[in-house]
């Protein structure tokens, strides 16, 4: 007699294999950063080890970051310079300036001494002469967030630096001016606009940006001998 099979048993399913978890290569120096245990709240695999340049190594983006504080004291000191010009061995890289909702980056009562247009032209010159994409975050928990965007980003998109690539020259004056703190896309408009380039804007008098962005002035008053 043949068997009867119950169609009306359910199946036992197959377990499903468990997917890698996605690695992130950190700096034995970043050990007591609350990034790394942020990054593996997020489920990364997380291998310490010495990397010789940038802080992390995120999918194929070589990231170096920096609290606000060691921002300030290695612009001094000039290692980061030193920093700078190891990571531009990286096709895609990425600066990390992390808690400006905790410290105020541009304060004119900085203990170090050093004036709020000097940051600027530093900020600049990493920017435009140095061609490293400058990100600002609020804390180590935001700035796991976004390595972790990069991390689980598409094969098929474009990457940080084909996207900077691919804007024409109207279009990178705007990304540059509005990454600035306290400049977000309206007002970077306006200031094109209104000055055409960013030498000019750098050159504007407080009393041009003002009848520009009104009180945002204050945040975007770059001298120009600091650039």
């Amino acid at each position: 007699m043949k068997t009867l099979h119950n169609i009306f048993t359910s199946k036992k399913s197959k377990p499903k294999k468990e997917l890698p978890k996605p690695k992130i290569e950190i700096d034995y120096r970043e050990k007591n950063s609350l990034v790394a245990s942020e990054l593996a709240k997020l489920g990364f695999e997380i291998e310490f080890k010495e990397l010789k340049v940038a802080d992390y190594i995120v999918k194929d983006v070589a990231i170096e970051r920096k609290t606000v504080s060691d921002f300030i004291s290695s612009m001094i000191n000039r290692r980061l310079i030193n920093q700078i010009e190891e990571l531009k061995q990286y096709e895609n890289k990425l600066l990390i300036i992390e808690g400006i909702d905790e410290q105020e980056l541009y304060s004119d009562e900085n203990s170090d001494g050093v004036s709020p247009n000097s940051i600027r032209g530093f900020l600049l010159s990493i920017l435009l002469r140095h061609k490293i994409p400058t990100l600002f975050t609020k804390n180590p928990k935001d700035t796991a967030k976004f390595m972790e965007r990069i991390a689980r980003k598409k094969e098929n998109e474009m990457s940080i630096r084909a996207v900077k690539k691919s804007l024409d020259k109207k279009e990178q004056m705007q990304f540059i001016v509005e990454g600035f703190p306290g400049i977000g896309p309206k007002n970077a408009r306006k200031l094109l606009e209104k000055f055409k380039t960013i030498q000019e804007i750098i050159n504007a008098s407080q009393e041009e940006l003002q009848n520009t962005i009104g009180k945002k002035a204050e945040i975007f008053n770059l001298g120009k001998e600091n650039y």
